[in-house]
This record gives structure tokens, sequence and C-alpha cells, in this order.
């Protein structure tokens, strides 16, 4: 069963409650999404790292529930 936006913004804000968060449906299937979260958490941790935050977020849920999920991360300017 497919992961809805409300659920992926929830579980992003959960792991990083100061975030803005932006979660498009790239298909309009429900199964393939893109997000960008805007966090502090962010600030001087190089990129790859920040994708992984954000992936860890979901606890391995990437690939099963939530299909796929295409990343973008930055610290508010």
């Amino acid at each position: 069963m497919p992961m809805p936006a409300t659920e992926i913004e929830r579980t992003i804000r959960d792991a990083f409650p100061d975030a803005q968060i932006t979660v498009q449906d790239l298909a309009g299937d429900g199964d393939h999404y893109a997000c960008e979260v805007v966090s502090e958490a962010f600030r001087g941790v190089p990129r790859v790292k920040q994708h992984q935050m954000v992936y860890a977020a979901f606890g391995g849920r990437v690939g099963t529930e939530l299909h796929a999920l295409a990343v973008k991360t930055r610290t508010p300017e």
C-alpha cells in the first residue's frame, strides 16, 4: 500500500521538528515522491549525510512502503 504525502511529511517532521517541508507526488500514483526539507539540523553537515538523515527517519520504509523518494535538503537562509 502506498504511503500518502501526509505520512511522508509527518515522518520527516517527527525527525526534524523545525523543518519547512514540501512534498510533491511526482507521478500522481502515490509511489514516487520528491521532498525538500529545510532545517537547521543540516547546518555544517555534508549533503550526502543530510540525505541519509532524512532517509533514516523512515526506518527502512523507503523501497517498501515508500517506493521512491527524491530528497533535496538545505539550511534556512
